[in-house]
């Protein structure tokens, strides 16, 4: 059975630019039911298809699997507005840590966050000077619930 834990943390500045390269991504949801969420995402030449869990506090079950990209791109099709668009830039952390930072397009243009996966949820983490708050408990900031209730919105 697959596992994430990740943490999530509101941005403070763009420093991070420097840090990575970044790549577009376009996502929709084909289920956003509380019990289980069903993305697809194309990402460059590539898609994938992954079903997520309820969330424990940092942890839920994950599935993840590469699919064709054109088959990607019309069950894109099939998520109506239920999509996002955001540019995703990866930056290694000189404690080993990867961490991911969305900057969000359209209706959530303004925001960014930034994730980093763990091994547990108790896993110290040392945050780069331009990563501020926590919004890991806050469902406001799932990316399924930014499609359905954008940013821009609250």
């Amino acid at each position: 059975m697959g596992t994430e834990i990740e943490r999530k943390y509101l941005v403070r500045d763009g420093r991070y630019r420097d840090l990575g390269e970044g790549t577009l991504i376009r996502q929709g949801y084909l289920s956003s039911d509380p019990e289980r969420v069903v993305r697809v995402r194309a990402m460059g030449r590539r898609a994938f298809l992954t079903v997520k869990g309820v969330a424990a506090g940092a942890t839920r079950i994950e599935f993840e699997y590469e699919i064709p990209l054109e088959d990607g791109l019309r069950l894109l099709d099939l998520c109506g507005r239920r999509l996002i668009e955001k540019t995703r830039y990866r930056v290694a952390a000189p404690d080993g840590l990867v961490w991911e930072v969305d900057e969000f397009h359209g209706a959530n243009e303004g925001l960014t966050v930034a994730e980093c996966e763990l091994a547990t949820e108790d896993q110290r983490v040392t945050k780069p000077t331009w990563v501020g708050e926590e919004v890991t408990g806050d469902p406001r900031y799932f990316n399924s619930n930014l499609a359905a209730r954008p940013f821009t919105t609250w």
